[in-house]
């Protein structure tokens, strides 16, 4: 049954709020360590997969950019699903994008994120 509901970070699951954690203060090397090995992420249609990989695109994403992040909204879509919606404000163009975080969990470590623009 999938269950939408707004959620406060401490109710992630562990493993989604620690990496969401080292993610936004931008650390790739500890982020990296809620991922399986073959982690797959796809950030606006660009595809990474395997740790390395991975862990070479959260160490270089935005790195152009000086910008904050702020957690709007989250939610359980089932017992592997988790979804996290954030707002960016900085200096990349357009300067505001709210963007969901669509993780899948496999063992207690992150098997694939979906980073898409939140719908309006």
């Amino acid at each position: 049954m999938t269950q939408h509901t707004d959620l406060p970070s401490e109710l992630l699951p562990t493993t989604v709020r620690e990496f969401f954690a080292t993610h936004v203060v931008r650390d790739a090397d500890t982020a990296s360590s809620f991922l399986t090995e073959d982690a797959v992420v796809v950030d606006q249609d660009e595809t990474f997969r395997g740790r390395e990989e991975v862990h070479a695109f959260l160490r270089d994403a935005g790195s152009e950019f000086e910008y904050t992040t702020e957690q709007i909204g989250a939610h359980r879509v089932d017992d592997a699903h988790w979804v996290v919606t954030v707002r960016l404000e900085g200096t990349f163009p357009g300067g505001i994008a709210e963007l969901d975080y669509r993780f899948a969990l496999r063992d207690d470590l992150i098997a694939e994120l979906v980073i898409a623009n939140h719908p309006a």
